[in-house]
């Protein structure tokens, strides 16, 4: 357990309460530990603390325009990395129709977001049907591979060195933004039974941002059946319910869909604004350095 040094304090104009009723003429700013999840201080400033005129260094802002990355690669490790740190790796992969090897990460988890099309992904534990707006989480360490209908965009999001939690979602339990029971699982079904042969498949294995390739005489993927608590699971965006709030904006880690070692991930879905007069209602400015 962790005892930060805690002691609630207030010093000058400030606002009762976070995100509501901000004293006039002022903007907030949130400094928190551990992003959303650690200890927090609200500052009040008389102007934004994103006035600045000129950024020089590399913590200059960017955006990053991932239409330009226009190449298909025939493996995922092939994708150009977006961003990366020592917890986790952004890959943009344009997904070819077939994979013609299988790969494996022994880097970390890997969570796939597909952003467009749809395809059949096909792993150690069976078979999956994937379309836009799934998410897909292989864990560490799981050979896989995917053959698209239709051409396919994806995001892949490397849990370096850790493994994906689900988040702790508190007083409002287990079952609330999505039901665990959601979770789809793969199935030993027909049509993994279907891709077994006994041709040469090679499967192309990261670890260490290294890349080695193991040649087997059949396919690996030959598992007759499985049982236990360690499985790729699929959600969709589609059934995430979001947190909703009239009085209060939300944080993101309110948003939050699978948790990493030092990062989350977050779904922002479609939901109303907060209708109360003196809510916020839109994120408000903060510091995460952590």
């Amino acid at each position: 357990m962790k005892n930060y040094i805690a002691f609630p304090r207030i010093e000058g104009r400030t606002s009762r309460q976070a995100h509501a009723n901000l004293p006039e003429g002022t903007f907030e700013r949130e400094l928190g530990k551990e992003g959303f999840f650690g200890p927090a201080t609200h500052m009040y400033h008389r102007h934004p603390p994103t006035g600045w005129v000129d950024w020089q260094g590399p913590l200059r802002p960017r955006a990053f325009d991932l239409n330009r990355l226009s190449g298909a690669e025939a493996s995922p490790w092939d994708a150009p990395t977006v961003l990366s740190n020592a917890s986790v790796a952004l890959r943009f992969w344009r997904v070819p129709e077939r994979m013609v090897d299988l790969a494996r990460n022994g880097d970390g988890d890997e969570l796939i977001f597909v952003h467009e099309g749809a395809g059949d992904l096909y792993c150690d534990y069976g078979h999956l049907a994937i379309r836009a707006g799934d998410y897909v989480m292989l864990p560490r360490g799981t050979m896989w591979r995917i053959a698209s209908a239709k051409p396919m965009t994806a995001l892949l999001i490397e849990a370096t060195n850790g493994s994906y939690q689900l988040p702790d979602k508190g007083l409002v339990g287990p079952h609330a933004i999505f039901d665990p029971a959601m979770l789809d699982v793969p199935a030993i079904d027909d049509a993994f039974l279907a891709q077994q042969d006994e041709k040469i498949w090679r499967v192309r294995i990261k670890r260490g941002g290294a890349v080695s390739t193991v040649t087997y005489p059949y396919n690996p993927l030959d598992a007759v059946g499985w049982k236990g608590d360690l499985a790729p699971v699929r959600i969709n965006v589609a059934d995430i319910r979001p947190l909703m709030s009239h009085r209060y904006h939300l944080p993101p880690s309110a948003h939050s869909t699978f948790v990493g070692n030092r990062f989350v991930v977050c779904t922002f879905c479609p939901r109303p604004f907060e209708s109360a007069e003196d809510a916020l209602k839109v994120p408000f400015f903060h510091s995460n350095d952590d």
